[in-house]
């Protein structure tokens, strides 16, 4: 049988434009939502019109007798990634990390469609970079960077995976309760919940905590190793706060519920895509054993 030839995965979320239209079923109703509080229409057309744009442009460098696959953030989870893909990531930062956990080693090529309004830390490339980064990526002819992720398990059966980082805590984000073991420490604790973040997410959601907290770890995008905070840990006579950030490289976070309802365990801030975290359930939160192998050129 001849081997297939390879195929360009494109993932793209919906525009702005587009969100607007689902909701409001018209152009015109859009139109009249948006003037009814003093904002037009015409900038958020503009930023749809240039994005597809810019994704025409990807898909045009195309080599022609590749195969050729577009799927939006909303259907990652029923998409069938294939081992010889080459995904390219065209939208913001955000969209490489909703695509990452549904990933092996295929190499992630990140288009910036509006390098003057995304910061482009992992979405880097413009789409002019294309018709030499595809076939290059096939051959392994590029630069890559292997970035560390954060793997949760719980009851050692369900997994999740985070480029950026997994949230243990109430739903609500109200006081959450669990016992947390970083190595041979352990103790109860109240708070609003904990964070273990890998480099990659130590300059988001983790880096803002630590700036509130003052307690900085050092992590590179591709140290295979993860940090953990613990968002406002409120001490009692039943809960501590020593263990409050870490650094973790070879021993397991492992956190155990102390919660009766509305615990859960998420990865990269998608909060409705969320495991049940209920009375004695333990998570074990470590560096994964996969990464995500990023084209930078």
């Amino acid at each position: 049988m001849a081997a297939l030839t390879p195929r360009a995965v494109f993932v793209t979320r919906e525009t702005d434009y587009e969100l607007l239209i689902a909701r409001h079923a018209t152009r015109g109703q859009a139109r009249f939502f948006l003037e009814s509080r003093g904002e037009g229409l015409a900038q958020v057309e503009a930023r749809h019109e240039r994005f597809h744009a810019v994704l025409a442009r990807a898909r045009a460098a195309v080599p022609g007798e590749w195969r050729q696959a577009l799927v939006r953030r909303a259907d990652l989870d029923r998409f069938l990634f294939g081992p010889d893909d080459v995904v390219v990531a065209v939208g913001q930062d955000g969209l490489i990390a909703n695509v990452a956990k549904y990933l092996g080693a295929q190499p992630v090529i990140g288009v910036n469609p509006a390098p003057d309004l995304y910061d482009g830390v992992l979405a880097r490339n413009p789409v002019e970079r294309l018709p030499r980064l595809l076939p290059a990526s096939v051959a392994g002819d590029v630069a890559l960077e292997r970035r560390t992720m954060v793997e949760a398990v719980i009851d050692g059966t369900e997994r999740l995976f985070a480029l950026n980082e997994i949230f243990v805590g109430h739903r609500s984000h109200q006081s959450a309760r669990y016992r947390i073991e970083d190595g041979t420490a352990s103790e109860d604790q109240s708070s609003s919940g904990l964070i273990v973040a890998s480099g990659t997410g130590a300059t988001g959601w983790a880096r803002s905590i630590s700036e509130a907290t003052g307690l900085d770890l050092s992590l590179a995008p591709d140290e295979r190793a993860v940090g953990y905070w613990v968002r406002e840990p409120f001490p009692s006579v039943a809960t501590a706060t020593r263990l409050r950030a870490g650094k973790l490289t070879d021993a397991d976070l492992v956190v155990t519920s102390r919660m009766n309802e509305g615990g859960v365990v998420f990865a990269d801030g998608i909060e409705q895509d969320f495991l049940g975290f209920g009375w004695g359930r333990q998570v074990r939160i470590a560096p994964a054993d996969r990464a995500l192998h990023l084209v930078t050129g």
